[in-house]
């Protein structure tokens, strides 16, 4: 393994089913710039084709990576927004005002840089990209106490079957708490909705359960978690299976089928100089290798379920104890 604020592991699974290279694309929330900033500063980076949304959205196609969109995070500015530009042309005074506000809102609304799937082994061309934006003045998580800003991390699964999702499932479901501690999730973050873990009723069926048909992913699932705002949220990839099934169970329009897990558990510290996409990366690569190994996520499962007390559950301080020996251990650390 190899530093993990600077390099991006490989994961055991590098391949999709049908041979090509696995890709993830990440999605970054900051402020301290305002979007032709921010728009400027990706196209120095990695060059490309930029295309001006709207007054709240940029567009960035780069050759050989794909399209980066750019964009204040709030729906009704971007809304209006888009609006302002439809206007007739000689209601220039409107689109004045949306782009006024627009450059305030960063102020207080994230930057959102919403990053296209990349193919594993080529990562380390994000790297300019956040070195220009930290030059530039993005600051991160610990800039706003009610944004809870982060980073996203969009996996894509090497195969949409069941053995493989449950694998990944309970591989999360048993680190979870771990997680937290180990990319030391700031309070802020902590105590909004967004980032919710899975509920222990959850976790107890995952661990009790080595094997997992599509339906009883589906059932489980969306029976502990019909909702955007969880650390790992799974419905994305669930849509891309039965987009009908989550929407019946959700109905969010901004459940956006892809075949990827959407971790969103790491901070966003851009703003700090040892800072990169790889430190995200690389602890979600801890689940990556505990689901290449079947035996010990059985070993695993079993003593979590050994650990649950009537009525009090799994004791969250001991076993995050007990899973930073164990994973060092067996060198999964």
């Amino acid at each position: 393994m190899t530093n993990q604020n600077t390099r991006f592991d490989l994961p055991p699974t590098v391949a999709r089913a049908d041979g090509q290279p696995r890709r993830v694309g990440f999605e970054l929330e900051f402020t301290g710039l305002t979007v032709d900033q921010t728009a400027a500063v990706l196209q120095s980076a990695l060059g490309g084709e930029l295309r001006t949304c709207s007054t709240a959205e940029r567009e960035l196609r780069v050759d050989g990576l794909g399209e980066f969109n750019i964009e204040l995070d709030w729906d009704f500015l971007k809304r209006k927004a888009t609006d302002a530009e439809n206007a007739p042309e000689d209601d220039g005074s409107r689109r004045e005002w949306m782009s006024l506000l627009s450059d305030a809102a960063t102020l207080v609304v994230p930057l959102e840089v919403v990053c296209p799937p990349i193919p594993l082994g080529e990562l380390d061309a994000l790297d300019d990209m956040v070195v220009g934006l930290r030059e530039a003045g993005a600051v991160g998580t610990e800039n706003s106490p009610l944004a809870a800003y982060g980073t996203h991390v969009n996996a894509e699964i090497a195969s949409l079957d069941a053995a493989t999702i449950s694998t990944y499932l309970r591989a999360f479901a048993l680190l979870q708490w771990w997680l937290v501690d180990a990319h030391e999730v700031d309070i802020t973050r902590k105590i909004s909705p967004y980032i919710d873990l899975y509920p222990e009723a959850y976790l107890e069926s995952l661990a009790g359960r080595a094997d997992h048909g599509l339906d009883r992913i589906f059932d489980d699932y969306l029976e502990h978690n019909a909702t955007r705002n969880r650390a790992l949220d799974l419905l994305p990839m669930l849509a891309q299976i039965d987009a009908d099934r989550v929407q019946d169970a959700v109905n969010d329009p901004k459940v956006k089928a892809r075949p990827a897990f959407h971790y969103r558990l790491p901070n966003c510290h851009i703003e700090q100089p040892d800072w990169s996409l790889a430190r995200a990366w690389n602890l979600w690569c801890v689940v990556e290798r505990l689901a290449d190994r079947k035996d010990e996520l059985d070993e695993l499962g079993a003593a979590f379920l050994a650990r649950s007390r009537p009525v009090l559950g799994v004791n969250r301080a001991s076993w995050v104890a007990h899973i930073d020996t164990w994973l060092k251990e067996r060198e999964l650390v």
